[in-house]
């Protein structure tokens, strides 16, 4: 299990979950925790307990191969969408989107600013607004967003060259941390990707051909439960035809992997939009939001996007 990924570098690793949270995750004993220890595994020992990366612990899930771990469950269950018409995907679609943003060591009030769901430009809408005002310490981001999907492939044959030579290049697909994810050479060099990592090199690579491009973050609507906080970024690129066209290269890569008879969904994610993605106005390495209090430490954010009919939970990344 050990042998098929890359763990977290020491000066990304945030060692924070228990070897008792380790095993359930893992659904294993404390047995088969030594043996990954013994196979590498990064620890810190505080009080008398072991303490792992979180993302170390679900990218060893995702590769168990063991069928029953928590990240291999969470996983199976999100992407059961992909194997489904894509008809679905490019219907409006209506959420109630929450955003908490914290602050910590924070120096006082002082005015928010967030990268707020970019959805009009692709044909969705904006409702119901509560901007966050300032405020020290916490505020809140709130609204209806719509979104919808457009068939709009890429037409370009150097782009459609490019996207395919990344999808063929091996990278495996990581959870990553996010400050990681924006050292996307490192990443890459791993062997590695990830939604922000894989975007912004490949925004490189269509700008170094000609083409208008910048990697954009957003939302990835239906992780259930809250299980997975799943950072999300895909590539805008000007095409041919002179529109613009997104490009979410990771989620292809990643629905080949887990789920068979996605090829319609891999196909939509090369130039498409589809209505399980909020855009937001940030760009790819950048953060989502920030505090004018002048405190040095990031603005922490966790979105709540449930479905606006039936109110099914549905959780997006930061």
């Amino acid at each position: 299990m050990a042998d098929s990924i890359e763990f977290v570098p020491a000066e990304y690793s945030s060692k924070t979950r228990p070897e008792s949270a380790a095993q359930e995750m893992l659904r294993c004993d404390a047995v088969d925790i030594d043996t990954l220890v013994g196979a590498g595994l990064p620890f810190d020992y505080r009080s008398g307990v072991r303490y792992f990366d979180l993302n170390d612990l679900y990218n060893l899930g995702m590769y168990s191969g063991r069928s029953n771990t928590q990240p291999e469950l969470a996983f199976r269950m999100l992407f059961r969408f992909a194997g489904r018409s894509v008809e679905d995907l490019l219907v409006p679609k209506s959420w109630d989107f929450r955003v908490q943003l914290e602050c910590a060591e924070c120096d006082g009030v002082a005015p928010w600013r967030f990268e707020a769901p970019d959805v009009v430009r692709f044909g969705g809408r904006l409702a119901d607004v509560t901007a966050p005002q300032a405020s020290a310490g916490t505020a809140e981001y709130a609204a209806t967003v719509t979104t919808t999907g457009v068939r709009s492939p890429l037409v370009s044959t150097a782009l459609r060259q490019l996207t395919r030579d990344y999808l063929e290049a091996g990278y495996r697909w990581q959870m990553v941390p996010v400050a990681m994810q924006a050292d996307y050479e490192l990443v890459h060099r791993l062997g590695a990707t990830s939604c922000i990592a894989a975007s912004l090199l490949l925004a490189e690579r269509f700008r170094a051909a000609g083409y208008r491009a910048e990697a954009k973050r957003g939302w990835f609507c239906g992780v259930l439960g809250g299980a997975l906080d799943l950072p999300h970024a895909c590539v805008e690129v000007e095409d041919d035809d002179g529109v613009y066209k997104t490009v979410d290269i990771a989620k292809a890569q990643l629905a080949a992997r887990l789920s068979p008879n996605t090829r319609d969904f891999q196909e939509l994610c090369i130039g498409s939009i589809y209505n399980k993605v909020i855009p937001s106005t940030a760009s790819g390495n950048a953060p989502l939001a920030y505090h004018e209090c002048g405190s040095a430490s990031p603005v922490q954010v966790r979105a709540d996007i449930q479905s606006a009919l039936g109110r099914t939970s549905e959780n997006g990344g930061t």
